[in-house]
């Protein structure tokens, strides 16, 4: 499905990414059930194999460059659809502590079957954001919440900051031309505090990843309904 091994581990290196042969035959393996299982369920648009390897893969993956994350660190990718970024960066990152949520459950479902193809461990929740994110087991429990491209800057920041707790960071993966600071007073008002834009290419496309720090506990009252939050943002 995808390129062969040494024109995308050429493509890796460009971004500084070693692409080593059996992280290789994984990520083609995932391209290959990924597009065969789209017929049926709604996952991507992108279904072209140099597609997949640059705008799904490499993107993903290029989260740790810009990111700072620990080892062992616990992280929640938010809305993660079919598994992006954080699946493809948990092939590179093994020792991540990785739980997947979304709101569909054809999703989770393709999820928990890739997962095993590809020897992942992870966690699973089928749930809206702003439900988990009020519940205790969750809440202000992970060291980073990351989102790709799931809804603005404003509501990702209401629903994916509580999960964080005080000194975690938000990673959010948006397009470029999103103004960041829309989303400034929900952030605040989130207990957050953004510290660094990083503004990138991937194959001829501009993309940007914003790290949000977690200064201070999100009010109880945040994460808002999904109603309300559709409602009127922060």
């Amino acid at each position: 499905m995808l390129p062969e091994y040494d024109f995308c581990k050429k493509c890796f290196r460009q971004y500084d990414i070693e692409l080593s042969e059996d992280i290789y035959i994984k990520l083609d393996l995932y391209a290959d059930f990924l597009v065969e299982y789209n017929k049926n369920v709604n996952l991507t648009a992108i279904t072209e194999p140099i597609e997949i390897l640059h705008k799904h893969f490499i993107d993903s993956v290029l989260i740790e460059k810009y990111a700072d994350i620990p080892e062992n660190a616990s992280l929640i990718d938010i809305g993660t659809g079919a598994g992006f970024p954080s699946v493809p960066l948990k092939l590179f990152r093994p020792d991540i502590k990785l739980t997947l949520l979304d709101s569909l459950k054809k999703r989770i479902t393709f999820l928990q079957i890739l997962c095993k193809k590809l020897d992942i461990e992870a966690e699973f929740i089928h749930d809206r954001a702003e439900v988990i994110g009020k519940n205790s087991e969750y809440r202000e429990n992970f060291d980073i919440s990351c989102a790709r491209a799931v809804a603005n800057m404003s509501v990702l920041s209401e629903i994916c900051l509580p999960f964080v707790h005080t000194g975690g960071i938000f990673v959010a993966m948006k397009g470029l031309s999103e103004n960041i600071f829309d989303g400034y007073n929900a952030i605040q008002l989130s207990g957050g505090k953004i510290t660094d834009e990083f503004i990138y290419d991937v194959a001829g496309d501009n993309r940007k990843i914003v790290i949000v720090k977690k200064i201070s506990h999100t009010p109880t009252k945040y994460p808002r309904n999904s109603g309300q939050i559709k409602k009127k943002s922060l």
